[in-house]
């Protein structure tokens, strides 16, 4: 059994949380690909699984979204999705700029299913987050979030890993959730453009 293993039980009540962009961007530094298939898997696998979710703003003022593939898949293969549109704007110096946050609908999610739970796995590293985790920590739950250190600067907030019940390392679930990014096959199951439209947008994309 490894380390990630033993920190879930089989009759403990789980639900996984995703910041889609959060995630995206962790990955992404660590040179990682997330298989989506497989991280269902791991948690139905090792804990009493209720749900998981993946939030993301999508841009709708484009013919087609890069994403839409990834949303669709997702929908189809056991996560529950909540997108929301993002809202466009112009800086002082009139550069093009894209508000996504979905930190509500994230906490709106967690307090809505936590009294179903026991342990909440949230795969984000922002600090805005640490309040939430108070939150649902004082309702007897405990709480694992999922980023990573490894990176220069690092992907989590300090005041959100600290407050967390434990913190897992995305580079620890190489292997088990994820893949290199730069591997060449992917499962047509699965073919989505995750990178495509987080990389097309991260100029313009703000997080607030």
């Amino acid at each position: 059994m490894t380390k990630i293993e033993t920190l879930f039980k089989p009759t403990e009540r789980v639900a996984v949380f995703l910041d889609g962009a959060n995630m995206y961007a962790a990955a992404k530094a660590l040179s990682l690909e997330i298989d989506y298939k497989r991280l269902l898997d791991f948690f139905r696998n090792q804990t009493y699984f209720v749900r998981a979710t993946y939030y993301t703003a999508i841009i709708e003022d484009q013919e087609y979204s890069s994403i839409r593939p990834l949303i669709d898949w997702l929908d189809y293969n056991g996560y529950t999705m909540v997108t929301k549109p993002a809202k466009e704007f112009y800086d002082e110096a009139g550069r093009r700029k894209i508000k996504g946050n979905m930190d509500i609908e994230i906490a709106v999610g967690v307090l809505e299913l936590a009294p179903y739970l026991d342990h909440v796995v949230l795969f984000s590293g922002d600090g805005d987050f640490r309040s939430l985790v108070e939150a649902v920590q004082k309702k007897g739950l405990r709480v694992t979030v999922i980023s990573t250190t490894s990176t220069q600067p690092s992907m989590i907030a300090d005041e959100l890993r600290r407050q967390a019940d434990h913190f897992i390392d995305l580079v620890e679930f190489d292997g088990t959730i994820a893949r290199p990014a730069n591997r060449n096959a992917r499962p047509e199951s699965q073919e989505t453009n995750e990178n495509a439209y987080y990389d097309q947008e991260e100029d313009e994309l703000v997080d607030t």
